[in-house]
């Protein structure tokens, strides 16, 4: 998922550090490096659920989807992260922010823009890349990996892209490179292997129209590589997912894999749209119109979490929106973002204190959302989203 321009609101300000004993004490029950299991969670599904086989439908519901791996507990898009939940328990991970370097090939970064994770600005020998450039109609300045070929981005190393809320995981900073998608789906086939079933992935082709322009064109390259790994199937445990409709109708025609649209803020517009004149905004595409234009192309949608239950000017929730209903009704599924322990990512009556990086009521916040009928969500904390829907099963 996003956070460039309006795609995906972090909540309030990220504040100042602090510490809470249950977040060190959870920390330290993770394993410090890519490999390993948690002990002392409970099993991923049910008695007698099965996942891994089969396509989409499949998954067990609701399912969990380990955001940018466990990046509540490593920084994002690294194979430690990406290992992580998956040792955490979650069903499927967003193994793939997708943005393509200078030489064509995919890496994994939220965003082009790789000033805020990685250490980019400490190599004196690529100090003059650093531009301003107009990124989705946003004035964007920084490192952007289509200036890099992938061998000098070779040399970088991640770090953690919100400190102030996770002071916790800058110990990781240096260790991880940026992986590529090819990397990562050896990953997949490797860890699929090692578990006895089908490891799911759920990848985000960023900025397609931005790309596109730049000679880079995302869907092409995706299916590309997805061919050659034998996973463009319908089957195939690979979810692609845009916040560009125009793009999953591209990868439509590229590959059979499920595909699903994000959906920002209610009042914005896909960037696609508006660069093509489009004047539909997310709030027509949520109503059952937009949703069954969506169904006839993608098999699922990836809405924010406010879209689903939205919140009044104080930040509390108030009551469901017809969302999960109309989407069902239409044949797709939803996979909302993005859910996370600390208190400023929250709504607020379910804040505890104001510590920037304190955790707050999330079970009660996942119950909440798990209670509307949801099919899954993305949290950057898999083993806080494995309880939580052990609980609501359990009911």
């Amino acid at each position: 998922m996003s956070t460039h321009g309006t795609q995906e609101t972090q909540g309030p300000d990220e504040g100042r550090a602090g510490t809470t004993p249950g977040r060190r004490a959870l920390l330290g029950a993770a394993v410090l490096g890519a490999g390993g299991a948690v002990l002392g969670l409970p099993a991923t599904a049910r008695a007698g659920e099965k996942h891994g086989s089969g396509d989409y439908r499949s998954l067990p519901r609701p399912t969990i989807v380990g955001h940018r791996g466990a990046s509540g507990y490593r920084p994002e898009h690294t194979l430690g992260a990406y290992q992580l939940a998956l040792d955490m328990g979650a069903h499927v991970v967003e193994a793939g922010d997708l943005v393509p370097t200078k030489d064509g090939h995919l890496v994994c970064r939220h965003e082009p823009e790789i000033g805020g994770t990685t250490d980019v600005a400490a190599h004196a020998e690529f100090a003059d890349r650093k531009k301003t450039k107009l990124l989705d109609g946003v004035s964007t300045t920084g490192w952007f990996t289509e200036d890099f070929t992938l061998a000098e981005l070779k040399t970088l190393r991640a770090k953690e892209r919100i400190p102030a809320n996770r002071p916790h995981n800058t110990l990781y900073d240096g260790r991880w490179e940026i992986p590529t998608f090819e990397e990562v789906l050896r990953w997949r086939d490797e860890q699929s292997r090692k578990r006895g079933r089908q490891v799911w992935i759920y990848p985000e082709l960023k900025h397609p129209t931005y790309f596109r322009k730049l000679g880079l064109g995302l869907e092409e390259r995706v299916a590309k590589v997805l061919r050659r790994h034998g996973l463009d199937k319908k089957n195939s445990p690979v979810i692609l997912q845009s916040f560009e409709p125009t793009s999953v109708q591209r990868l439509n025609k590229l590959v059979d894999n499920p595909l699903v649209v994000l959906l920002s803020a209610a009042n914005t517009r896909p960037w696609d749209f508006v660069e093509t004149g489009d004047p539909r905004t997310v709030a027509d595409l949520v109503k059952p119109a937009g949703l069954k234009w969506i169904a006839s192309y993608a098999q699922g949608i990836g809405p924010t979490l406010d879209l689903v239950i939205p919140q009044d000017a104080s930040g509390n929730l108030t009551t469901p929106t017809t969302l999960v209903r109309d989407a069902h009704a239409v044949g797709l599924i939803l996979h909302p973002y993005t859910m996370r322990n600390e208190n400023p990512f929250l709504p607020a009556n379910f804040r505890k204190g104001t510590d920037a990086d304190a955790y707050g009521d999330v079970f009660g916040a996942f119950k909440a959302y798990f209670a509307t009928g949801i099919d899954g969500v993305f949290t950057d904390n898999p083993d806080t989203g494995v309880l939580a829907r052990e609980d609501f099963l359990n009911g």
